[in-house]
């Protein structure tokens, strides 16, 4: 019988600004970070929002990749229109490689990142990324999750388990899918429903369609629903964001 690779945590980058992740999953201190997020009101203007950013970086996302790279900056400009962002990177690549960094408060700083980066050839590995931003999620709280990829070959099951507890966390998943892949379009809807965020597809390579993406997510990470809808009044990204979620 062939050996089965043993599975590695999450791991942060090797960048001198990159914090460790937070690992904790007890029962005790979700139900405690449900409880507190129940009873928070709506994200205030001027209050700090955290955004989990998290690309496929397997060998076919390189396009995109470094599109993503071109328009992160986007994402700062407009939170600070309503208050402040801070991002984590999480992406995965090759076979069994997944990484997270520590909260990036400025554009240059995810730039200077993401450009040390280059995707490799290997397998989805988004229950990583959701596990990981549950952790973070009740180790110090994250408002949003924005995911770009174009494919899923993993267990629908386990990843809709893994999305029921960032919905239980109030954690909307905004999934950004390039390309008309069927399977993974079934599962990103599946975990956005789950989440309470949204599903979009956009084109290979327009790069317009995502910056509008990403600047509906950064406003609602930074400014919650009320943001969202004031940038919706003018259309594009944030109208379809608001349009799915509940």
């Amino acid at each position: 019988m062939p050996h089965e690779p043993t599975k590695s945590p999450v791991r942060p980058p090797t960048d001198a600004a990159d914090g460790a992740l937070r690992r904790s999953n007890s029962s005790d201190e979700i139900a405690a970070f449900v409880a507190k997020a129940r009873a928070m009101a709506p994200a205030a203007t001027g209050a700090r929002g955290r955004l989990v950013f998290a690309l496929d970086a397997t060998m076919s996302r390189q396009p995109t990749w470094d599109m993503a790279c071109a328009l992160q900056a986007d994402m700062f400009r407009e939170a600070e229109a309503i208050g402040s962002l801070d991002i984590r990177l999480v992406y995965y690549r090759g076979l069994n490689e997944c990484r997270a960094s520590g909260w990036i408060s400025s554009s240059e700083q995810l730039a200077r990142l993401m450009g040390r980066i280059d995707c490799r050839g290997g397998h989805t590995q988004i229950g990583r990324v959701l596990s990981d931003t549950r952790r973070e999620a009740v180790a110090s709280g994250v408002r949003a999750v924005v995911f770009v990829g174009d494919a899923m070959e993993e267990s629908v099951d386990e990843l809709c388990a893994r999305a029921g507890e960032l919905g239980m966390l109030k954690v909307p998943v905004f999934i950004f899918q390039e390309g008309g892949d069927a399977v993974a379009e079934q599962a990103f809807r599946e975990i956005a429903r789950l989440t309470g965020g949204a599903w979009c597809r956009f084109d290979p390579g327009a790069a317009a369609q995502l910056r509008e993406l990403l600047r509906a997510a950064a406003a609602y990470a930074a400014g919650g629903r009320d943001a969202l809808l004031r940038l919706a009044r003018s259309g594009g990204g944030a109208a379809l964001l608001l349009g799915q979620m509940r």
